[in-house]
């Protein structure tokens, strides 16, 4: 017998109907991130379809990040390091040369309406309501980042009431334990700016210094948009490095 869920679109390839079963399936919490999906053979009889098209299901999203098969142990939902890929731009060293993971600490947290660019990332009306952040990473007592983080109110309902100094180092674990809102994937965008008089105090630079703004997009394993962020570092300390083969 099937186990399909109710919604799954009969008009898709097979194998895709499937792929979005794994998805909803991982969104909702039911198979978590870190931990093993069915193997192929359980989901083949789970879903009384072919064991090429759970393996090309589940290629697809191997493919797309959001699962990694582990030789010998099966396939995982694949828990995306994003703060590390995010540093990997930045030279983050302390005093004597050695790697250091920047310390993160919430200045503010407001109901507010957001700009147009968050609201159309987050894929809502341009007056809903939306919980900003404001964040400030730095590492040995200087200030690496400045950061402005828009949530939908609807979806975090009760952060609010957080005090500041509960909130983690990391955030995206932390919407996960809190809210139950679980981060799958991300788009970014990096283009250079000049600081304003709040971003140069803020970093420590002068006025009108060139700044690098990244803008991020998190979405949940849905695709559903969870999070936009805008993130500003002094472009000093900033370096691009990528491989070509």
């Amino acid at each position: 017998m099937s186990d399909w869920k109710a919604g799954s679109d009969a008009r898709l390839p097979l194998y895709q109907r499937l792929r979005e079963e794994i998805m909803d399936r991982i969104a909702s919490g039911e198979w978590p991130p870190g931990e093993p999906i069915p193997t192929e053979s359980e989901l083949t009889r789970r879903y009384n379809i072919a064991v090429g098209t759970v393996r090309r299901a589940i290629d697809t999203l191997v493919n797309e990040g959001l699962l990694e098969r582990s030789q010998g142990r099966g396939t995982f939902v694949r828990r995306p390091d994003f703060d590390a890929s995010f540093f990997r731009f930045f030279r983050q060293v302390n005093a004597e040369g050695e790697a250091s993971v920047p310390d993160s600490r919430i200045l503010s947290a407001s109901l507010q309406t957001p700009p147009p660019v968050a609201s159309k990332a987050l894929g809502l009306a341009h007056d809903a309501s939306c919980i900003c952040l404001e964040r400030l990473r730095t590492l040995e007592d200087g200030s690496l980042l400045t950061e402005k983080i828009w949530l939908p109110a609807a979806r975090f309902s009760g952060l609010l009431k957080v005090p500041l100094e509960e909130f983690d180092n990391l955030l995206y674990p932390f919407y996960e334990a809190r809210f139950g809102q679980r981060i799958g994937s991300a788009r970014e965008t990096l283009t250079i700016a000049s600081a304003d008089a709040i971003t140069s105090d803020t970093l420590g630079i002068a006025l009108n210094d060139p700044v690098v703004v990244i803008e991020r997009t998190a979405l949940g394993y849905d695709q559903t948009p969870l999070e936009y962020r805008c993130s500003m570092g002094a472009a000093a300390t900033f370096r691009y490095q990528i491989e070509i083969s």
